[in-house]
């Protein structure tokens, strides 16, 4: 009973190379492409596929969250400063020095922060657009394949 189910289950066909897959859940047998899920627009080289265009929003926001804290550890350090002068005078300087560096350095490593998440967002679109160009090779070149052996 259980073999006639599997033998009435309707087979997809592969988008890359056109060979029947039983299962389009599982790499192809054939080629080797990777799996199919619905609503996937592989077999068509112009188009791309919806997850291939996801923006990193949280990435987006941490990295001004981390510019945002740099420019505030800015406005304390002055705050700080002023205070400092306007409560002890010069003899606050050495401290407020030792301070305003620490403040700086803090400051300095937020920012980097927040451009190597740039950096990072950057980086995962150049990843995705090789992917897709990959995409569109391995298609183009399997459309040559069959068409050559349909000559």
């Amino acid at each position: 009973m259980v073999e006639a189910v599997a033998a009435t289950k309707p087979t997809a066909t592969c988008p890359e190379c056109g060979a029947a897959r039983p299962d389009p859940s599982r790499v192809c047998p054939a080629c080797g492409a990777p799996p199919m899920r619905a609503g996937d627009k592989r077999a068509l080289d112009n188009e791309v596929r919806t997850e291939d265009l996801e923006p990193y929003v949280a990435l987006r926001y941490i990295a001004r969250l981390f510019k945002v804290l740099a420019v505030l550890m800015l406005i304390m350090l002055l705050g700080e400063v002023v205070t400092g002068i306007v409560t002890n005078g010069i003899a606050a300087f050495m401290t407020l020095l030792g301070e305003a560096t620490r403040l700086l350095v803090l400051a300095g490593l937020l920012w980097a922060g927040g451009d190597i998440t740039i950096l990072l967002i950057d980086a995962g679109h150049d990843l995705r657009v090789a992917r897709i160009l990959l995409g569109r090779i391995n298609a183009a070149m399997h459309e040559r394949e069959e068409r050559e052996k349909n000559r």
